[in-house]
């Protein structure tokens, strides 16, 4: 068997490459952090922290609405992401274990569903909202980032649960289990790479979401985290300062769960690839 050694200079010239990369792919947002930490008058200098300053933290925590908008977020995420999980993941189980009609022509919607781009079902979905009496709720944003996130996951959890040998729901049934008990009890603990992956997803689209987000939240009091942000950058000003200091606690709640679900993001991302 022959190895493969790499000369010192393409050595040397990978790992100027990657430390190329890492400094590109770091800069934006440690940027980001410093700029927060400037007087407003120096948002646009060049120059490190000259002036520390904890008033751009201040002012969007104590003048704004931000408590509200972060509340109202986290309202929309967890529910997003909790009922979206449970939805995908049963969806995703039915799909992979079961057989009835017109199966196939939901597995093909459920594809055909991620073509339309988000902005072509605005005002679809918008007129939905209005008539069901849903804008300015955050139950219309929840319904509105299920239907983005559910069939994606769903089909993703399919792919998982293919992987899973079929001789453990066999055993369930053995045990006098029902469909659900073996789902539930033997099936779900084995997800956890999948669940993972579902919920990460299904939290980012909820957090990071700004088209419908501004679109069906108005009112300041109304909005969440990612509509609020542009209220400091608009057509009569800019406040980067407060933007950037905003934009940094908005970071923190996204970087404490991707730490926690990063360990089962690759094993779930790669299960549905082979089949057992």
């Amino acid at each position: 068997m022959r190895t493969y050694s790499r000369s010192p200079l393409a050595s040397a010239g990978l790992h100027a490459g990657l430390l190329l990369g890492t400094v590109i792919a770091l800069f934006p947002p440690l940027w980001l952090v410093v700029t927060s930490f400037k007087p407003k008058n120096q948002a646009f200098s060049t120059a490190l922290v000259q002036d520390f300053t904890f008033e751009n933290y201040d002012h969007v925590l104590a003048d704004t609405h931000f408590l509200d908008w972060f509340g109202n977020s986290l309202v929309v995420v967890l529910g997003t992401t909790v009922i979206g999980v449970f939805i995908a993941s049963t969806t995703g189980y039915a799909l992979s274990r079961f057989r009835f009609p017109g199966m196939r022509p939901l597995l093909w919607t459920l594809l055909v569903t991620q073509m339309f781009p988000m902005a072509v079902l605005i005002v679809p979905l918008y007129n939905t909202m209005a008539t069901l009496g849903l804008l300015n709720q955050p139950a219309g944003l929840i319904i509105t980032y299920l239907t983005i996130a559910v069939p994606f996951c769903a089909w993703m959890m399919k792919g998982f649960f293919d992987t899973v040998p079929v001789s453990i729901d066999e055993s369930g049934r053995v045990d006098g289990l029902s469909p659900f008990g073996t789902f539930w009890r033997l099936i779900m603990p084995l997800a956890k790479p999948g669940l993972a992956v579902t919920g990460f997803y299904t939290f980012v689209t909820a957090w990071a979401e700004v088209a419908y987000a501004t679109a069906f939240m108005t009112g300041e009091p109304n909005m969440t985290l990612a509509g609020g942000l542009q209220t400091f950058v608009n057509q009569y000003g800019a406040d980067w300062g407060s933007m950037t200091a905003a934009a940094v606690i908005i970071a923190v709640p996204a970087a404490l769960v991707f730490g926690f679900a990063q360990r089962y993001l690759v094993s779930g991302m790669t299960a549905g690839a082979v089949k057992s």
